[in-house]
């Protein structure tokens, strides 16, 4: 398990090193033009110039609805998150106006479901301690609301990860899985699309109007060499067990024989309709 973890910290270095110089976007940051779009952070800047010191003309609550006109070659770099400038159109009492938002003040994803707005953005990168590696890195936040018009209903934040790891990304709206009073369940996914980078995803399950974050999962591997996997398996998938979610990890290394060695593990939440618990 050490070797496969070291292995996994120096190829991602490795890819993070080599990138580090060069002026890109964060792929999950890529928004069509002509297209519909959401905004993620609450009082979003719209400038007259696409430029952070350029003239504020507007701003745009959380859950905004604008159209995408243009992706604007110049991109801005705020912790971890690098996104391009955007010109937008949007309404605003009964006016239509137009201006440029940067792109990682956009939602991720957006799903519309009962009633609901749920929006999935990045929020902003903090600095995490590694205790194992004795180090600090820089760390991804990432975040799902649940909107009624402008109204913010519940918010709920979590880890997405490297800068690396933020080159696709998904946001579903899935069944209640056969959980006890569950509503729904939503699905944010990011990864990234090197060998050695891994990839997040993450549940939340809606009830009451409240958001219930799972544990995470996490997924990675590099071609034949290793691989670490994790899934969980609800009441409503094959194996599953009621009032229950479980846990399910899989792990693959190759030793210097080229022989392969798995470990596989798993573990049991009870859910009793409010919340979970290890069994």
């Amino acid at each position: 398990m050490k070797a496969l973890w070291t292995a996994l910290f120096l190829l991602t270095l490795q890819f993070f090193t080599a990138q580090e110089n060069e002026a890109y976007a964060n792929g999950i940051f890529g928004f069509e033009e002509n297209k519909n779009q959401k905004v993620f952070t609450d009082w979003t800047r719209v400038r007259k110039e696409p430029d952070v010191s350029a003239q504020i003309a507007d701003s745009l609550q959380t859950n905004s609805q604008v159209i995408i006109l243009k992706k604007e070659e110049k991109i801005l770099k705020l912790g971890e998150r690098r996104a391009n400038w955007y010109k937008i159109s949007y309404q605003k009492g009964g006016v239509t106006s137009e201006g440029y938002v940067w792109g990682g003040n956009l939602c991720v994803g957006y799903r519309n479901k009962n009633g609901y707005d749920f929006l999935f953005g990045l929020s902003k990168t903090i600095d995490k301690k590694s205790k194992e590696l004795n180090t600090t890195e820089k760390q991804n936040i990432a975040g799902v609301k649940v909107m009624q018009g402008n109204m913010l209903i519940d918010e709920v934040y979590f880890d997405t990860g490297r800068e690396e790891e933020l080159s696709y990304a998904t946001f579903d709206i899935e069944s209640n899985h056969k959980l006890q009073n569950v509503e729904l369940t939503l699905k944010a996914m990011v990864s990234g699309e090197a060998c050695g980078v891994a990839s997040y995803d993450q549940y939340i399950l809606f009830k009451d109007k409240k958001l219930i974050v799972l544990p995470q999962l996490m997924n990675v591997g590099d071609a034949d060499v290793f691989y670490h996997s994790e899934e969980y398996i609800f009441p409503n998938d094959k194996g599953g067990i009621p009032n229950a979610f479980i846990f399910k990890t899989e792990e693959m290394e190759k030793d210097d024989k080229d022989r392969e060695k798995k470990k596989r593990s798993s573990k049991i939440y009870l859910w009793d309709g409010n919340s979970y618990k290890l069994k």
